[in-house]
């Protein structure tokens, strides 16, 4: 194992983000349910007309990769609770399989918190090739920006996001219930009509 890699693993197992940091963070218990019961969200909700907060996650070597490197594109963003799981693979086979007819503007992000190695065995396995797929496991950074991360379970929970060329929020679906899939045909007809803009 390379040594750089090593001291990431070691990062992530020793720093996640600690209960007294859990407690600062604006909390929210209405908005989504794991079956029949309402789970925590913790970091700030944003909303359409917003201008997207910058975020920094890692690819699948540990990379840190930021939202400002998709300057003037247009973005969907799929947030997924785990790669493993029916639902989430599914959820990212359809926009990866989707991606391949759109413009070259446009940019497809699948983000999660497993771990970059998970993720890389699943893109491989899955033959993910056209959207980006990101960890938020090392910083926790765009879920609490996002107000996306479960209180005491470490996942995010699903959403779909789209962003104009601007980077403005101009679509959002924060997924009622997480076993459920979001509504595909609504995202792709809303990122589709974007990435037809002059």
């Amino acid at each position: 194992m390379k040594f750089p890699v090593f001291i990431a693993i070691i990062f992530i197992l020793l720093s996640p983000i600690t209960h007294s940091q859990e407690h600062k963070l604006p909390e929210n218990s209405s908005l989504v349910k794991a079956g029949n019961k309402f789970i925590t969200l913790l970091g700030n909700q944003v909303e359409v007309g917003d201008t997207a907060p910058d975020f920094k996650v890692v690819d699948n070597n540990f990379t840190p990769i930021t939202l400002e490197q998709f300057k003037n594109k247009n973005i969907l963003i799929s947030v997924v609770p785990s790669l493993d799981t029916g639902v989430c693979s599914i959820q990212t086979q359809k926009f990866n399989k989707a991606l391949a007819n759109m413009p070259e503007n446009t940019v497809f992000l699948t983000i999660s918190n497993d771990l970059p190695f998970a993720q890389k065995r699943f893109c491989t396995t899955e033959n993910i090739a056209q959207m980006k797929v990101f960890s938020d496991s090392v910083w926790r950074d765009f879920g609490t920006k996002y107000g996306l991360l479960i209180k005491d379970m470490g996942l995010l929970t699903r959403a779909i996001f789209i962003l104009n060329t601007n980077h403005e929020i101009i679509y959002k679906e924060l997924v009622a219930n997480i076993s459920n899939h979001p509504n595909y045909e609504k995202a792709l007809e809303q990122i589709t009509q974007l990435s037809q803009k002059k």
